[in-house]
């Protein structure tokens, strides 16, 4: 091989053709021309060479390039290990030059070729493979289907296939999308204005060296900080709990083989087979069918079973009335079927409420916004003070960084740090009353948001309805009348005869007798634990039977034969024997009127069989009616000896009624100016019936359907949805749709449902409110609230508690601002008018415990009029991070809610927690404590000015009784003590006992008085204290009074519709 050189220098002096090595060439497609022909001529070069080192390389063969192969000099010889390395380096090469001529290549090349196309090709075909969405789906025939998705229904997809697919689609499942960091959420806390105002306090604290203070205030806020981020992410879960609707497994077919897979696993176009009890896993156009009903509650509303058929739809309408489509997490109740996935993950319709629910922020609660509303009114009032105290400084001619450092104490001391703590306890005690009663708030300044919603969207199956179908009327063939009383599967109820109102037990009435007969023997269901095993309407049936004791009648016959129920034929039957008696076999039937009235030529009078004329058919077809406008669904029940000669015995009527206590709840809310409107996926003549049963709107009702709310003009939305009460045939879109125009009307709603498909509603929404018993997993992780006895009546506690709450809050900032208010203008005209202090450092530190409870250690170790930093904040009540013992501010929080306080409007949310009139009795009550404790320090002063222990005993008592009288006055807003109750706060009483024996004993006890600068104190001056301090007391009352009178003459008559 040597002296051969290198191929590639031989390649530079090739000719122009290329030599035939077994190769298949083929020019590289899109090449340009100029492209191409460089390739060939390289192409050509290279081969020349090659050849010329093959014939160097190997001295003794004869090569002939015009033959088919080489040979040597006697005849053909196979290629020899450096001729197919040469070929196989050719093979790298795309470009082939013009006029070549090719070899044809061997059979297993010819397949292997074949196979590779169609690889591609089917590569590029589950690349086009897209969801269709249901209402397009339920169109094709199975041959469209087939095509659409290019799958074989009986062999299902390859796993080459559904590989390829799944790269496209990814799997079926929800994946939320949290992005943010945990850190930053709580971080996100802070963002509070009260809250930064705090910490703005605890850093001045800081700079003024008062550290105590610093870090309980500091402690105080991760405390109210924490609390608040650990409500809000544990709210967070609800998109997590959406995964659980997938159901882990499912039945599929691939490849000619059934085949347990998991449900995230599938993909568009696989073929799943359904079964009895199965959760559908994914949205699957049905393409067999055998008597399948499928439980839809969840996802519609409906609680009644859906009759799903494999035939094509004309299309249109809404989800609910495609009856060959199954949509992901809804239940296979009864029969079997197959179909193709049309929609995986978050492309199915769950999926789209995954995303609605992704795209939905929880609004801010009224409470919230108030408060962030006081925080900005505090520091305003803040920066007003530090204004204020240097423009007197200055007049003065002080130094400006001197009333600088006084003013920001004054300020930070003004501040009422103890609000967040108290709001945060007075929250918590609701959440733990509503606990008692039933009712769990997943987040706490939801318990007040009750008190300012004026809209409640309530979801009908499973919410303001129990979700079971029970049997409420009864008409026999020879026209008696009967009502059915109590709800759900069990005994518990009666049946009453009309309108004689005779009980009815087994056959003391021989036409209910047989009617209630045959609805128990020709049923598949059962009864177990208040559950029913089987369908919803064969359940009611067998209620029914228990009610009239007659739930044993089906164990005395022999079933032989049973026809089911198909969504062609209307109709079940059963043959049955009677096992005591040597009777004939005898069929029962049950189904459609229309149907089963076809099969009789009798029907049943008084337990004797009489021909059915048409006349009796009209009047039977007259009851039905009537049954069916009052929204009942109607089953007609018959028996005979053959199908065909059957005797009619009646009709029972069938819904889903409200649960107890929910048509007073409704009359209550709607009395409190709260306005009721339901939503649902159920049919118009349902929804009516429900909405008069309750009282909805006083039985004067307006509806409108999903499919006007989508065809109305956004700028007439909100006003078209404020005066309907009743919205039917809704999607999870329509319900979110309703939720936001209410809100942009400026409403607070609050929304109640069960269903996955009211998820979005109640995340949307001020107030999500879930079922506890009957609620979806998803449902009670987007709610704020959660009723868990399913007690819709508990729904005015909440709100009588929410309106409570929000007093109480009122009741503490009216006391603690006119506190401070009184404190700081105590010591700051005492300042500005060179007037000796009125309280020594003791005594602040006295009145700090007895009024706010113990603070963190502080250390009075200063004291110092020019900068009153320390004398100042020791004045007021602190922030404390631990439970006080003497705490009678903090006893106005847990302040019994006053049972009046329901029959008033929801308050406005643009009402502040601090309002003009609240403004106006704080300042009231502060220049009462004002005037009367400068009154005594004036009276009280020698003329020399020096303070002695008489006067600071006087003024530091007078001080306390008037803040222990403010407190009294400050339980209520506008009751009088009378009215509310004097001994009704038990916990406040102890705290005011405990603050006057403790005062007493600073007054009377030696050592105390040592320590606090005290003296004795006469009768005569406790008693002229007592009624001094008791005028603030007393000018409360009488104004309360006074508004009261005016309130009667202009009382001002509730709205019914308060949006």
């Amino acid at each position: 091989m040597q002296g051969l050189g290198d191929p590639g220098e031989l390649a530079g002096r090739g000719g122009a053709r290329c030599s035939k090595f077994g190769l298949a060439c083929s020019p590289a497609p899109g090449a340009g021309p100029h492209l191409r022909r460089a390739g060939r001529q390289l192409l050509g070069n290279a081969s020349l060479a090659l050849e010329a080192w093959a014939r160097a390389a190997s001295p003794g063969l004869a090569w002939d390039r015009g033959a088919p192969d080489w040979r040597p000099g006697v005849g053909p010889r196979p290629l020899t290990m450096v001729e197919r390395r040469f070929s196989k380096f050719l093979q790298k090469f795309t470009f082939s030059r013009a006029g070549h001529q090719y070899e044809p290549l061997e059979r297993e090349e010819l397949e292997a070729l074949t196979d590779e196309q169609c690889e591609l090709k089917a590569i590029e075909k589950d690349k086009l493979v897209v969801p269709l969405p249901p209402k397009e789906a339920c169109k094709c025939n199975k041959e469209d289907l087939a095509k659409a998705f290019y799958v074989d229904l009986e062999n299902g997809l390859s796993e080459f296939s559904v590989t390829q697919r799944r790269l496209v689609h990814g799997w079926n499942e929800f994946v939320a999308n949290n992005t943010e960091p945990v850190w930053k959420k709580y971080l996100d806390q802070f963002k509070n204005p009260l809250i930064l105002l705090l910490l703005g306090s605890a850093m001045v604290s800081v700079l003024t060296k008062e550290y105590e203070d610093a870090v309980s205030i500091t402690m105080a806020v991760l405390i109210v900080v924490t609390v608040a981020f650990i409500q809000e992410f544990r709210s967070e879960r609800s998109l997590e709990e959406l995964t659980k609707l997938v159901p882990p497994e499912c039945n599929c077919i691939r490849e000619g083989k059934l085949q347990h897979l998991l449900a995230r696993d599938l993909v568009p176009g696989d073929i799943v087979s359904l079964s009895i009890g199965d959760r559908i896993p994914a949205d699957i156009r049905l393409t067999e069918v055998t008597d399948l009903l499928v439980d839809e509650s969840s996802f519609t509303g409906e609680a009644e079973p859906c009759s799903k058929m494999d035939s094509p739809l004309p299309g249109g309408g809404d989800l609910a009335t495609l009856s060959n489509i199954v949509f992901m997490g809804t239940l296979v109740q009864c029969g079997k079927g197959q179909g193709v996935v049309i929609g995986t993950g978050e492309r199915s319709q769950f999926g789209e409420v995954f995303k609605m629910m992704q795209a939905e922020e929880t609004p801010k609660t009224p409470l919230q916004k108030s408060m962030d509303k006081l925080g900005k009114q505090l520091t305003l009032f803040s920066f007003g003070i530090i204004g204020l105290i240097m423009f007197i400084g200055w007049l003065q001619g002080k130094q400006p960084l001197s009333m600088f450092t006084i003013g920001v104490s004054l300020a930070v001391a003004a501040i009422p740090e103890g609000l967040p703590i108290v709001v945060m306890v007075t929250l918590v005690l609701g959440v733990l009353r509503m606990a008692k009663k039933r009712v769990i708030v997943k987040k706490l300044p939801i318990v007040e948001t009750l008190g300012c919603c004026n809209v409640i969207c309530s979801d009908k199956t499973g919410t303001l309805t129990a979700n079971e179908m029970t049997v409420t009327q009864l008409v026999t063939s020879d026209g008696l009348h009967a009502e059915v009383s109590g709800v759900g599967y069990n005994g518990k109820g009666s049946v009453c005869l009309l309108p004689s109102r005779e009980l009815l037990k087994e056959f003391s009435n021989v036409s209910v007798g047989k009617l209630v007969e045959a609805g128990c023997v020709a049923n598949n269901a059962i009864i177990r634990e208040n559950a029913v095993m089987g369908q919803p309407t064969e359940g009611a049936l067998i209620a029914l039977a228990m009610k009239m004791g007659l739930s044993g009648i089906k164990d005395s016959y022999v079933r032989k034969k049973e026809i089911p129920f198909s969504s062609e034929q209307k109709w079940m039957a059963v043959k049955c024997s009677p096992k005591n008696e040597a009777q004939e076999d005898i069929y029962f039937m049950k189904g459609a009127l229309e149907e089963v009235i076809r099969h009789c030529t009798m029907y049943n009078h008084g337990g004797i069989s009489l021909p059915l004329t048409p006349q009796q058919q009209s009047l039977c077809l007259h009851e039905e009616n009537r049954m069916a406008s009052l929204g009942l669904r109607v089953l007609a029940l018959a028996s005979g000896p053959k199908l065909g000669q059957m005797t009619f015995l009646g009709l029972v009527g069938i819904i889903d009624p409200p649960r107890a206590g929910v048509k007073e709840a409704v009359r209550v809310l709607s009395e409190s100016g709260v306005s009721m409107k339901m939503i649902t996926g159920d049919a118009l003549e349902t929804a009516l019936a429900i909405g008069r049963n309750i009282g909805l709107c006083n039985g004067q009702l307006r509806a409108m359907s999903g499919e006007e709310l989508d065809s109305v003009e956004k700028g007439e939305l909100a006003e078209r949805i404020r005066k309907v009460s009743v919205f039917f045939r809704t999607s999870p879109k329509h319900k979110l749709k309703i939720i936001k125009a209410l809100q942009d009307l400026g409403a607070v709603v609050a929304m109640t449902g069960d269903g996955v498909n009211d998820a979005v509603a109640l995340k949307s929404a001020d107030i999500g409110i879930a079922m506890g018993q009957t609620g979806t997993d998803v449902s009670k992780e987007a709610a704020n609230m959660i009723l868990v006895d399913d007690d819709f009546s508990a729904i005015i506690n909440a709100v009588e508690e929410g309106k409570g709450i929000f007093y109480n809050i009122k009741n503490f900032l009216r006391f603690q601002l006119s506190t401070s208010i009184s404190a700081l203008s105590l010591i700051t005209l005492s300042t500005v008018l060179n007037l000796p202090n009125p309280l020594n450092a003791m005594q602040i530190l006295w009145i700090n415990i007895i009024m706010d409870g113990p603070p963190a250690q502080r250390k009075c170790e200063h004291f110092c009029v020019k900068c009153c930093s320390v004398f100042i904040q020791c004045t007021l009540p602190c922030l404390v991070v631990y439970p006080k013992v003497f705490c009678a501010p903090r006893s106005l929080g847990v302040e019994p809610v006053d049972k009046d306080t329901l029959a008033q409007p929801p308050r406005s949310i643009k009402d502040t927690i601090l309002s003009r009139a609240l403004i106006l009795k704080i300042l009231l009550s502060a220049a009462v404590i004002i005037s009367g404790t400068l009154f005594i320090f004036w009276k009280e002063i020698p003329e020399d000015k020096a303070n002695t222990p008489r006067t600071t005993t006087m003024t530091f008592t007078c001080f306390v009784l008037f803040d222990l009288f403010n407190a009294l006055t400050c339980r209520s807003q506008t009751k009088l003590i009378f009215q509310i109750g004097f001994f009704r706060n038990r916990m406040f009483l102890y705290s005011v006992l405990g603050s006057i024996l403790g005062q007493l004993a600073v007054i009377y006890v030696p050592p105390l008085q040592r320590v606090f600068q005290t003296e004795n104190l006469g009768v005569l001056d406790l008693l002229f204290l007592t009624g001094l301090a008791s005028s603030v007391f007393i000018l409360s009352e009488l104004l309360k009074f006074c508004e009261q009178y005016c309130c009667r003459a202009r009382r001002v008559q509730i709205p019914q519709e308060y949006v």
